[in-house]
């Protein structure tokens, strides 16, 4: 009798080493079988899907996926490139190419210019100041007065840290997804974001944002301690007490750290055993690889292991992503927003749009 699994019976490993964009990556075998296993112990439903994520934060294209829209799903920063922390990873260098709205009235202009160009939504964010808190006070009454005239344009907002009032405030503006990195371990807290706040003040931030209709969706930077694993196993425990809409795995990206202060490269088998914990952790909850992850080989064996783990969904996958999932049973979507907003939502109605079917027709739907 036939395999009732959408998942091939085949080893994994070979099978991942036979399509060419990923034949030279040294995957670890080991972690491989144990991703395999799991998805035999699980019985995983038969219509399985990742979906794959192309926010227009960064010009992406593979031959995958055809080139996302530069206006779709851009990130606007409210303060530019300003941010008082100079966390040691950051540096406020990853606030510089968001496009800048440092005024109500510049945001609802901006806002309205991107609506006519066909824009989906956007990221809003901003610097911190000292205290891990961006100040949207005074940009409630224009994100409300966006939303009302135009219900469509989704909005995910970088929440950082809050109280119960600018939680509330947040989700009667509108605000669609919130979202906040979610750090486990003191030293972290105070080594490399400089704050004099605790843990316990990110468990609240949490537990203030799931108490709001908006959807909320943390993130988990990994390697965040330097390029060490080292709170990421209390945050699980964080979220398993909070349940959000869904969770956004990260790996940290230090391009801007200080000789002084030099970050390692996250270990990707250990990333890849990562996924595995929060998705042990985390049964019931989509979780998904956003954008920040090192380029390069670090990024391809990443991907990959998301994939084999059982992630939901991808941002901007690395060459021969799509084509693993494909030939590991999964049905492929792309949708062109940031993965936060995404959770749970029907974004396309036809689910191959934005594929480059010419390159992967006859593998995304073999296994159907």
């Amino acid at each position: 009798m036939a395999d009732p699994s959408p998942f091939p019976m085949t080893d994994w490993y070979p099978l991942a080493a036979r399509i060419e964009a990923l034949e030279d990556l040294p995957l670890n075998r080991d972690l491989v079988r144990c991703f395999q296993d799991r998805h035999l112990a699980d019985g995983l439903a038969p219509d399985a899907r990742i979906d794959f994520y192309t926010p227009s934060f960064k010009s992406y294209q593979t031959t995958e996926i055809s080139r996302c829209a530069s206006h779709a799903w851009p990130a606007v920063s409210i303060t530019g490139a300003h941010c008082k922390l100079q966390c040691d990873h950051c540096k406020a260098k990853l606030l510089e190419p968001m496009i800048p709205a440092r005024s109500p009235e510049a945001l609802w202009a901006l806002v309205n210019r991107l609506v006519e160009a066909g824009g989906q939504g956007m990221l809003l964010t901003g610097g911190s100041n000292h205290r891990n808190e961006v100040e949207y006070g005074p940009y409630y009454d224009t994100i409300r007065r966006i939303k009302d005239a135009f219900p469509q344009f989704r909005i995910a907002l970088h929440t950082a840290l809050v109280d119960e009032d600018a939680a509330r405030c947040m989700a009667e503006s509108g605000i669609d997804a919130a979202m906040m990195d979610v750090i486990g371990a003191q030293d972290t807290i105070t080594q490399v974001y400089h704050l004099r706040r605790r843990v316990e003040d990110f468990e609240a931030t949490l537990a203030h944002l799931v108490k709001t209709p908006m959807k909320v969706v943390p993130h988990i930077v990994m390697g965040l301690h330097y390029g060490h694993f080292l709170g990421e196993w209390h945050a699980l425990e964080m979220l398993r007490r909070h349940p959000p809409d869904g969770v956004v795995l990260v790996v940290v990206m230090p391009f801007h750290a200080h000789r002084k202060r030099p970050f390692e490269t996250p270990d990707p088998d250990a990333v890849g055993r990562f996924f595995l914990d929060a998705r042990q952790a985390l049964p019931g909850t989509p979780l998904l690889l956003g954008c920040a992850r090192p380029p390069g080989e670090v990024k391809a064996m990443i991907d990959s292991y998301a994939v084999m783990a059982g992630l939901n969904g991808l941002a901007h996958p690395a060459e021969g992503t799509v084509e693993l999932a494909a030939r590991l049973g999964y049905r492929v979507r792309v949708i062109p927003s940031c993965c936060s907003m995404a959770v749970g939502e029907p974004m396309l109605e036809d689910e191959r749009a934005g594929l480059n079917l010419e390159a992967i027709e006859g593998m995304q739907w073999e296994w159907k």
